[in-house]
């Protein structure tokens, strides 16, 4: 009976999230909490089931909400701005070069994890060169996807840091372990644009001059005609991770851009970012520190003075809050599973259902499958809906939930997240591009794939994720 109970309420989560009928923060705490009371649950018993599961997510919540306000601020002081207009000035005229640099600018866009930001950075800043040149805006919408996806795996990012509340780890102990595999997804990416970029150029070869005007005629157009209605899902809200709304925190909200930038303390934030980021590899402080005193640091540094630093937090406070509330109620949906037993009885079920013969490779499976299940599940319903249950099948013959939660992210909604309708960011790449949101999905999937599965074959080599669970 338990078992049946806690599938209803995953399937009522998931229905929820799906349709959208309701937000993250209301399927994630309310659903469970009902269900627990259904399951004869007494209000003390429920009460400690939450605590005890909001006791998980602390952390996480902590260090998301610093990591964007940290690159935030650092974004507001023009940190970034010289490296993206460098990239986009060496882009040049040739195809290769353009598809390239296209990507390594997706992926210094996406260094904060913020989909929606990158989209708006790197489409309206690549787009007039594609159309000069009469090139593919599919390339350019697989370009900037590939660049975005294989960043989205950093702990900052919203599937490393969901994963690591659901199995109560804090997330530098999924993400470091996957340096290597982030790295080499990062040079097959590149690959790939430079593929594309071969391709393109054989095209446009092929092809007389009179098409490639008419081409890049009829490309401004609909850009600009898909540019002015770009709609995101009812109801969708942009994270830090690249799903949600897509009414993303803008930087310099009231603010003139020019009055934000530090150019002359570029060197500072430059030095400030590589001491962070090697705090967090080296493990020296818990991540939730490491972000917390680089967001001090950020704001003393760049913006001294109580009106200009609440200025910075109140322009970053609606994405912020955004992910730590879903972080929080997500605290509330693991406390309640385990706390209850619903989560250990789901799993016992499950596992007698599923062939023993394919447990031993039951995370590569599960990482194989993390692309096409972005098309399925959005960044909560997989991390917060499906991921305990895989976690539980998996302990059930000694799995490790650890190489379950890796393999996830390797795939599912990060490599996978410019493929996803279920995240708002999705709907701006496409509407800036002006892309078909079909032709975009199949263009980018076997590409999403292949650097997912080239990820995936990293990790196994380097001994993260076994080849065969013993």
């Amino acid at each position: 009976m338990l078992s049946i109970i806690g599938y209803a309420t995953i399937a009522v989560i998931l229905a929820l999230l799906l349709t959208q009928r309701v937000s993250a923060v209301v399927a994630l705490a309310g659903v469970p909490i009902l269900a627990a009371f259904i399951a004869g649950n007494s209000a003390t018993e429920v009460g400690t089931f939450i605590k005890d599961g909001l006791g998980g997510v602390v952390s996480v919540a902590a260090m998301f909400v610093f990591a964007i306000v940290f690159f935030g601020v650092l974004r507001d002081a023009g940190l970034f701005d010289p490296l993206i207009n460098r990239i986009v000035k060496l882009a040049g005229n040739a195809p290769v070069t353009v598809t390239i640099a296209t990507t390594t600018l997706a992926m210094v866009a996406h260094l904060d994890g913020a989909g929606a930001i990158t989209f708006l950075i790197a489409i309206p800043a690549m787009l007039p060169i594609y159309e000069r040149l009469g090139m593919s805006r599919l390339v350019l919408t697989t370009c900037v996807g590939l660049g975005a996806g294989v960043m989205n795996v950093v702990p900052w990012g919203g599937p490393t840091a969901r994963a690591a509340s659901t199995i109560g780890v804090d997330a530098n102990s999924i993400w470091v372990p996957l340096i290597p595999a982030q790295i080499g997804g990062m040079i097959l990416a590149l690959g790939i644009a430079y593929y594309l970029g071969r391709r393109e150029h054989r095209r446009l070869s092929a092809e007389p001059m009179s098409e490639l005007v008419s081409v890049t005629a009829g490309a401004s157009v609909n850009s600009a005609k898909n540019d002015s209605t770009v709609e995101s899902p009812a109801g969708s809200e942009e994270s830090a991770n690249g799903s949600g709304e897509i009414k993303a925190p803008v930087a310099d909200q009231g603010h003139e851009p020019d009055s934000l930038t530090r150019p002359k303390l570029l060197w500072v934030n430059a030095l400030l970012v590589v001491i962070t980021l090697a705090a967090l590899i080296s493990a020296v402080a818990p991540p939730e520190m490491c972000f917390i005193v680089a967001a001090i640091m950020a704001l003393l540094i760049n913006y001294p003075g109580l009106k200009a630093q609440t200025g910075r937090f109140d322009a970053h406070a609606k994405g912020a809050m955004l992910m730590a509330s879903t972080l929080l109620a997500a605290g509330v949906l693991l406390g309640v599973l385990e706390g209850s037993g619903m989560i250990d009885a789901m799993a016992h079920s499950a596992a007698q259902i599923i062939p023993s013969q394919i447990m031993p490779v039951f995370p590569l499976i599960v990482g194989i499958l993390g692309v096409p299940m972005s098309l399925i599940f959005g960044p909560d319903a997989y991390y917060f809906g499906v991921l305990p249950v895989l976690v539980g099948v998996g302990e059930q013959f000694g799995i490790s939930s650890l190489h379950v939660a890796q393999a996830s992210v390797l795939g599912q909604e990060t490599v996978g997240f410019p493929i996803s309708p279920l995240t708002g960011a999705f709907y701006l790449l496409v509407g800036l591009a002006g892309v078909d949101i079909g032709r975009h999905i199949r263009h980018l999937i076997g590409w999403a794939w292949v650097v997912s599965i080239g990820m995936l074959i990293i990790a196994c080599v380097t001994g993260v994720i076994p080849w065969m669970a013993s």
